[in-house]
């Protein structure tokens, strides 16, 4: 497993509604190109996360605690490895193959259709297309779902965001 951090612009404010823009859009983008897109497209999930005001870290809202956390990632990892459990060397989604993946990833027409926009529109590789599958069908199982729908599917594509061009 590899995590990973890295600035998005030279400045690195990118995309941050509160600080001055000092790189132009062509900066940004050689900044970027820095990293290469065959590196990029192996890493499965890509988070943007903006900066968190001073205001929202410090109120006393409550989240999901870690232990619930733990409980749904737990209880996910369980399910996708009685799932593969009659194929040898596959214990979790991220392990499938193209032919798995075809067969524990089904979509109905209108997250195909998802899938298919989001491919043209957002200039997403081949190797995006399976890695968005894997991640639908993992964020399936976080959800105790059965089945993909096109949930699962925007949330994965919106974690493929630097495997987007331009």
């Amino acid at each position: 497993m590899l995590v990973a951090r890295m600035n998005r612009s030279p400045c690195g404010y990118f995309n941050d509604p509160d600080a001055p823009v000092t790189s132009s859009p062509a900066e940004m983008q050689r900044y970027l190109s820095k990293v290469s897109g065959p590196l990029l497209d192996r890493i499965d999930i890509h988070i943007e996360v903006t900066p968190v005001p001073f205001e929202k870290l410090s109120e006393d809202r409550k989240g999901e605690s870690s232990v619930d956390i733990r409980k749904r990632v737990t209880a996910a990892g369980e399910k996708q490895t009685k799932r593969f459990e009659d194929l040898e060397n596959v214990h979790y989604n991220a392990q499938m193959n193209t032919k798995q993946i075809r067969k524990f990833c089904r979509l109905d027409e209108t997250s195909k259709a998802l899938l298919k926009n989001a491919m043209e529109h957002l200039n997403l590789s081949a190797g995006a297309y399976d890695r968005i599958l894997k991640v639908a069908r993992t964020i399936a199982d976080l959800a105790n779902e059965k089945d993909l729908n096109g949930n699962h599917i925007s949330e994965a594509i919106q974690y493929c965001s630097l495997n987007r061009e331009g």
